[in-house]
């Protein structure tokens, strides 16, 4: 009989001849392309050891499509330097929803090129190519490799002089972004794409795992589109050509996501606010810097009044701050200079010189405001504060001006200069996870005033090896532990994101699924037990001590303008009346009832509701057609009949209709829906669709 080991597979043991690999134990689960061993994703050629914790990855989780899509990155390539010899290979990670590789060729890739591309794939995909991993030395990686400069180079990166030789991968990947899967700390390998008759079709530095044989990749895989890409990110260095793609664990995968982006096409805010006329982004102002139209400032409007009020209601107290500040105010707040690469540069002012061209009077730098935090905390130490005053909580609408890259700028969600419905919170240290238990309920109730109802929950830890993160490890385990506990008390889904905190300290972030299921992070709380100490701030105890409060950030839509372009997608431009730039649209049937729906409108703009007569020479039906298309809620319609009836007939956002409704009864009903702020007007069940 064979030696004999012991593994645990599903939390059961196994015994199992010496040499069995992952692949044998899930031979009949065809839906397995990894396996995760001590907690490590591991190809299914991986040989098991005693005592093994084993656990195989399905192919349409998480793991699985990261899998999926980094194997078919090396398809990608592989096909790329069958049809452009010449090419020279970058980086080629897996992303959210997709994956990309970079290229070094001579010119850029072509819609007719990417067709082309897509068609090698599948061949190659078809010829059931097995991915073998080799482990190399980086000597031998780098003879190997030496037609490849920019894989030598990240070979050196991580191995080379300097490095240690075994450079972790976090590192790494701040040099180089999407390294990582290529090569990190430890041993380096390579990937060989392996025919069946057992000739090798092409190789590829990485760190794999892979999914054993391209089969898996089928049919549920698409190229996307090209872009240009520096080198490393950086624009010192060489532009490279992107190629993105996207794959899935089957083909209806692909039609679902396919099918999703479409609908998100659809719901574009940028598009959205051109056709509805609510922004623009003038060129005259700069990359980042949007309008806001009278539509447009209606719903900012809205917006704000409402925050503002429930702010107040939940005891938050309103203060205002400029935009501008000496840049002393930054670097003892600390975000000089971790901060340094997203604020503008600063302004030079108040220097005086005399004719000869010399200094006699020194100026003073001056930085935009990149955020509110500084600022309240000046506001917190202007006089003495007492415990029976915490918690504190500060609330404004701060404009903050942030240096974004212009190639990371998109409409409302991306921004160079916007506006956080921002607030701190002063508390004594027991107060801590009450206080965050406070926000976390009060952000949630807010979103789900405008609409929002589907969430998780994500909890950013710091990197202990990582230097950018200050504070003692008893701080972050008890700012941590705070923060978790008030998740758990939620009953939502928590999710880790170690190494996403803030240098200052954890945070939590809510996750908000829209109408098409995407996930937007909304609001973030974090703890800070670094500000109150780097600004001295202290508050008297019930004891007559001194004592350091506790601070707690909380922007609950992280910008207004951001989430207003949120909004605009998840309601594709239909937004609940209350929000609505124009609640009503009243259309005559003829030029004769003009001055009966005047009244009319007199009396809803009475009762505070935002309502147009269209009196344009236009006709009828294109009357209809334009209100349709402006997404108005209620369009209030007059004839004849509904004149002599003191009456109007609505037709609804969903295209029903209700004749004969007496002008009160009507007035009642928008008002109501307002006031509720219902999501959806319809009309009652007996009421007819008009197909007009």
């Amino acid at each position: 009989m064979s030696a004999q080991i012991t593994v645990s597979v599903a939390g059961s043991e196994r015994s199992v001849p010496v040499g069995t690999t992952a692949a044998d134990l899930f031979e009949d689960e065809k839906r397995v392309v990894v396996a995760r061993v001590g907690g490590e994703l591991k190809d299914l050629t991986h040989e098991l050891t005693d005592g093994d914790e084993v656990e195989g990855v399905d192919i349409a989780s998480p793991d699985g499509l990261d899998v999926l899509r980094h194997s078919c990155t090396h398809v990608m390539a592989q096909a790329v330097q069958q049809l452009w010899p010449e090419a020279k290979l970058g980086i080629g990670p897996y992303i959210r929803d997709g994956f990309y590789y970079d290229f070094d060729v001579a010119e850029p890739f072509t819609p007719e090129d990417l067709k082309k591309l897509e068609k090698t794939m599948q061949r190659i995909v078809n010829e059931g190519q097995r991915f073998q991993r080799r482990v190399v030395s980086a000597e031998e990686a780098l003879a190997e490799l030496a037609s490849e400069p920019y894989k030598c180079e990240l070979i050196g990166l991580a191995h080379g002089p300097g490095s240690g030789g075994s450079e972790e991968s976090g590192a790494l990947e701040q040099r180089a972004e999407g390294a990582s899967v290529e090569v990190g700390g430890g041993e380096i390998t390579i990937y060989d794409n392996v025919r069946r008759d057992g000739s090798v079709a092409w190789g590829d530095l990485c760190r794999g795992p892979h999914v054993p044989t391209t089969k898996l990749i089928a049919n549920g895989f698409k190229v996307m589109r090209s872009a240009a890409a520096y080198w490393r990110g950086n624009q010192a260095n060489a532009q490279l050509q992107r190629v993105y793609g996207t794959a899935w664990a089957s083909k209806d995968d692909l039609k679902a996501y396919l099918d999703r982006l479409a609908e998100a096409e659809k719901r574009d805010h940028r598009k959205l606010g051109t056709e509805l006329d609510l922004y623009s982004f003038p060129d005259e102002l700069g990359s980042g810097l949007p309008v806001f139209h009278p539509k447009g400032g209606v719903i900012k409007k809205e917006m704000e009044d409402y925050v503002r009020q429930r702010h107040v209601d939940e005891g938050f107290l309103y203060v205002g701050t400029p935009h501008i500040s000496k840049d002393g105010l930054f670097h003892t707040s600390g975000h000089l200079p971790y901060y340094a690469d997203t604020m503008f540069p600063p302004l030079h002012v108040d220097e005086e010189r005399n004719e000869e061209g010399e200094i006699t009077r020194a100026g003073s730098d001056y930085r935009l405001k990149a955020m509110n935090c500084p600022m309240h905390n000046l506001i917190f130490r202007s006089r003495g504060r007492s415990y029976r005053e915490l918690p504190m909580r500060l609330f404004e609408f701060g404009t903050v001006y942030r240096y974004e890259k212009s190639g990371v700028i998109h409409g409302l969600t991306r921004l160079r200069g916007f506006t956080q419905d921002d607030s701190h919170s002063y508390c004594m240290p027991e107060q801590a996870g009450e206080e965050i238990t406070h926000l976390l309920h009060f952000v949630l109730s807010l979103l789900r005033d405008f609409g929002l109802d589907d969430f998780y929950l994500e909890l950013s830890t710091r990197d202990p090896d990582s230097s950018k993160f200050i504070g003692s490890d008893e701080d972050w385990k008890i700012a941590t532990d705070i923060l978790e506990e008030a998740c758990t008390s939620t009953g939502l889904e928590l999710v880790p994101d170690p190494g996403g905190a803030a240098y200052y300290g954890p945070k939590v972030s809510v996750q908000a699924r829209d109408a098409i299921g995407r996930t937007w992070q909304m609001s973030t709380i974090q703890y800070d037990f670094n500000q109150p100490e780097r600004f001295g701030l202290e508050y008297q105890a019930p004891d007559g001590s001194r004592q350091r409060p506790v601070m707690i950030h909380s922007a609950k839509f992280g910008s207004i303008e951001r989430f207003m372009g949120v909004l605009v997608e998840h309601y594709a431009g239909a937004f609940p009346v209350w929000l609505s730039p124009v609640q009503v649209t009243a259309i005559p049937v003829a030029e004769e009832y003009n001055e009966y729906l005047f009244d009319v409108a007199d009396r809803l703009k009475a009762a505070g509701v935002r309502v147009e007569v269209d009196i344009s020479d236009d006709r009828f039906p294109k009357k209809i057609r334009n209100a349709s298309k402006s997404k108005v809620p209620y369009v209030l319609i007059a004839g004849e009949e509904d004149r002599a009836a003191g009456a109007v007939s609505f037709r609804y956002r969903d295209g029903s209709q209700r004749n004969g409704v007496p002008i009160e009864e009507a007035v009642a009903e928008i008002v109501t829906a307002i006031e509720t702020k219902a999501q959806v007007t319809s009309a009652p069940a007996q009421a007819v669709v008009d197909d007009a």
